[in-house]
This record gives C-alpha cells, structure tokens and sequence, in this order.
C-alpha cells in the first residue's frame, strides 16, 4: 500500500503566519531579564516564587483574582522583592516583576558567603543565615533559597523557624541581608582602627640556643 504525504497550502500557510511557542510561568521558574534602560549592560534575573489564587462569590458566581511573589536580583549585591496582584496570572507577575525592578536595593557580601551569622524575623516568620564554607552550596528551602542565589551567594548555611508563609519568609530573609555588614564598616562607625597581626619572630631565632 504507498504512503501518501499531505503538503499544506501556501495561501493557508502565509495567512496564518509563524506559530511562536507560549510558556506558561510556573513558581519558581527563573526569567533572565535585561536592564530597565535596554542596553543589556544588566542582567536582571527574575523568579516566581509563590502563586496565590482567591475567589470573591458574586451574584453571577465567583471571580478569580491572582498574587504573584517575585524576587528580582543581578547575582551580584543587588535584589529586590514585589507582589503583583491582576485577574490574570502574566499580569500578575508581571506587575510582581516591576515592582521587585524598582525596589532593589544592595546587600553586603563576603566574597561567595555572608560575613557573619544573622537571626530576622517578619511577622511570624523567623530566618537564621550563617555563613559557610567555599564548595557547601545554599542549604535552604525553595523560598529562602530564591532570594539568596538572585542576590549571588553561592555558599550559606539557612533555618526558616515559625511561620512557613512564603511572603513573610522572603522579606525576613530580605531583611537579614539587609543586616549584614562588614568589619571594617562596623570598626569604621565605633572610630576604631582594625590591628594588623604583629609578624611572629624568626623560626631559627626561636630555635638558637642560649647563650652560656
């Protein structure tokens, strides 16, 4: 039996034009994203990190309303956190998207890790940050986790204690980072001078016998 092979008609072809492929964010997806400015000299990238769906009954049945979390960070010092809320869920995270864009603000880092241990709350939710040694990786949740890699910490030690709502456990990470601070800045403040180590004395001085 031959096979037939069907050839689809140009004029269809051309009056439909190119089909582009949708995907449909899904929570905890990661988004790059350039620049408010468009020069790509920054690269933003953005995470969906909760969905929340409510319903208000009417009289003609019940309307569907959206929250989106987002966390934005250039994995560099810089994040930023915002609540988009729309009838739909891209209006939604993309209202979440700006917000997060235009309240970014900068984090103090050492090097890979955080320069020392920090306890935050918000709410009922509680965070407990310790900085950890190069090669441990994030050990945290989906939540915490979000907010440390859009900020560029690679290396952290993490404890989410009380409230495991996903709002409050992003602004009190947020706010431990916040927290953070450098022991130059804090020796800086109290007008004090960090003491360099005095150089230990020569090994073969040490080790010379004493003189009779």
């Amino acid at each position: 039996m031959a096979e037939t092979e069907t050839v689809p008609n140009e004029g269809e072809e051309q009056q439909r034009g190119p089909r582009s492929p949708r995907k449909r964010a899904r929570p905890g997806g990661e988004h790059p994203d350039q620049g408010g400015d468009g020069s790509g000299a920054q690269e933003l990238t953005e995470k969906v990190v909760f969905i929340n769906r409510s319903a208000k009954v009417v009289k003609g049945g019940r309307r569907f309303n959206f929250s989106a979390l987002i966390v934005v960070g250039d994995k560099n010092g810089r994040v930023g956190v915002g609540l988009g809320k729309a009838g739909e869920v891209a209006d939604a995270i993309r209202k979440g998207g700006e917000s997060a864009r235009s309240q970014m603000v900068q984090v103090t880092l050492k090097e890979a890790t955080i320069p020392h241990q920090v306890l935050s709350h918000y709410c009922g939710a509680k965070v407990l940050l310790r900085p950890a040694s190069p090669g441990t990786g994030i050990i945290a949740g989906k939540t915490v986790r979000a907010v440390l890699e859009s900020a560029g910490i690679k290396d952290v030690l993490s404890k989410s204690l009380g409230s495991k709502n996903a709002a409050n456990v992003v602004k009190a990470t947020l706010n431990a980072l916040l927290s953070l601070r450098q022991r130059e800045d804090i020796y800086k403040s109290r007008g004090l001078e960090i003491r360099k180590p005095q150089p230990q004395p020569a090994a073969a001085e040490a080790a010379a016998p004493p003189a009779a």
